[in-house]
């Protein structure tokens, strides 16, 4: 009985998730794919040399949101193909030029073109399957509890059942709850057939994917050696003004002890006690340092209990799920803890949440760990940011990161590595 009702509850949440992404696909792709073709075909008159970046900023915004969606309701992973902008393009009417030459030279412009085009008209009817199928078997109920009296004098069609007695009326509520056990078996198949049919569309060619991956993982691999680089210069400069500086004062205090000893025994025990604090503090700041180059508890227990460790460091409350079969490779291990350790540090500090939720799993080849708070919202990824450097740093392993934040919250950051678990 309780699997039986956890089918049906899942059912009836496709439904829902069906209904909101049917309204996504008939609003939202419908209104953009009209502002982007409008504009496009007036780049010649230079509106649309103003308006297109903007535009087609709002497209892949949209598309992103659907690969957000697609990845968190139906585990279908949509890559995200976009070409970079260069770091000189210039500001201005020629910036906008630029940018929009650049935008319609990629590929993935048009892709999201000819998404659109099917996302309002068969992910839609897909999409809004999965929602009338535990929808439309309410009308039978209604039928049969006493509604099809008000059509006695015109008959009422439910399905191919015609209602205009109590008998019939029963027949569309035997009908209803046909359709209704149908649904539960296809609803939630039916939205991920959504997201496979929106993959099928956005996702590039294996040579086009390919290409992209090759020139991520250059520009990752300089990124990757200009963050080692400071990384060393800061381990460096934390010994020298931290560790190092405490053992040369306790360095010096000895040799004074030893100029002290016999003279002033007195003043010498207090040099010594002097020497053996700062040779705690100085343990200490060692440990920190190593702590922060490689946790121990990374090390000894794995990633699931480390992310539950820092959990347990944070001010507000923060609930940890994890579901690991087995341990990452040590790289991908570090690379996922200091990701989310990077993204709760941003949560409790700027987003103004009285509750974090982590969720860390592994399912088709990928470690994905999905970082959710309750605060304001308003996130996103840019130069300088925090999410940014996340961002980079699971570029080096081929990682994608996905971000929803909305004005009003909630923040949910996405983050898959593709690795094998031992």
């Amino acid at each position: 009985m309780d699997a039986i009702r956890g089918r049906i509850g899942s059912a009836l949440l496709a439904a829902w998730r069906g209904l909101v992404v049917s309204f996504a696909a008939l609003a939202g792709s419908c209104t953009l794919f009209v502002l982007a073709l409008l504009s496009i075909t007036m780049i010649p008159l230079g509106i649309g040399l103003v308006t297109t970046p903007y535009v087609l900023e709002a497209v892949r915004k949209h598309a992103n949101q659907r690969r957000l969606l697609a990845i968190t309701w139906s585990d279908v992973r949509i890559p995200v193909p976009y070409r970079p902008f260069p770091k000189d393009v210039r500001s201005g009417f020629t910036g906008r030029v630029e940018r929009t030459t650049l935008m319609l030279k990629d590929p993935a412009t048009w892709r999201d073109m000819r998404w659109m085009l099917v996302d309002m008209t068969a992910g839609y009817t897909v999409a809004i399957l999965a929602a009338a199928l535990m929808v439309y078997p309410v009308e039978g109920l209604v039928l049969a509890a006493g509604l099809w009296r008000v059509f006695t004098d015109d008959r009422y069609w439910y399905g191919f059942v015609p209602v205009d007695s109590q008998a019939t009326g029963l027949a569309a509520a035997a009908l209803g709850a046909a359709v209704f056990a149908l649904g539960v078996l296809v609803s939630e198949r039916l939205l991920r057939a959504h997201f496979v049919l929106a993959r099928s569309v956005l996702a590039p060619t294996q040579e086009q994917e390919l290409a992209l991956r090759i020139d991520r993982l250059t520009e990752t691999r300089h990124e990757a050696v200009d963050t080692a680089a400071s990384e060393l210069r800061r381990i460096e400069r934390d010994l020298h003004d931290g560790a190092q500086a405490r053992l040369v004062a306790m360095g010096m205090n000895l040799g004074t002890v030893e100029a002290l000893i016999e003279k002033d025994p007195a003043q010498a025990k207090q040099l010594l006690a002097m020497a053996r604090a700062s040779s705690a503090e100085a343990l200490t700041e060692l440990r920190d340092l190593v702590r922060g180059i490689h946790p121990p508890v990374l090390a000894e227990r794995g990633l699931g209990d480390a992310v539950k460790a820092l959990a347990l460091r944070l001010p507000i409350p923060c609930d940890v799920d994890v579901e690991l079969g087995g341990r990452a490779e040590a790289p991908v291990e570090s690379a996922a803890y200091f990701a989310i350790s990077e993204a709760l540090t941003n949560a409790a500090k700027h987003s103004g949440a009285d509750r974090i939720w982590v969720d860390l799993r592994h399912s088709d080849g990928s470690l994905r760990c999905t970082v959710t708070d309750n605060g304001k919202g308003g996130a996103s990824v840019g130069a300088g940011s925090g999410l940014s450097g996340i961002e980079r740093r699971l570029g080096t392993f081929d990682g994608i990161m996905a971000v929803s934040s909305p004005a009003g919250g909630p923040t949910m950051v996405t983050m898959e590595i593709p690795c094998e678990l031992s």
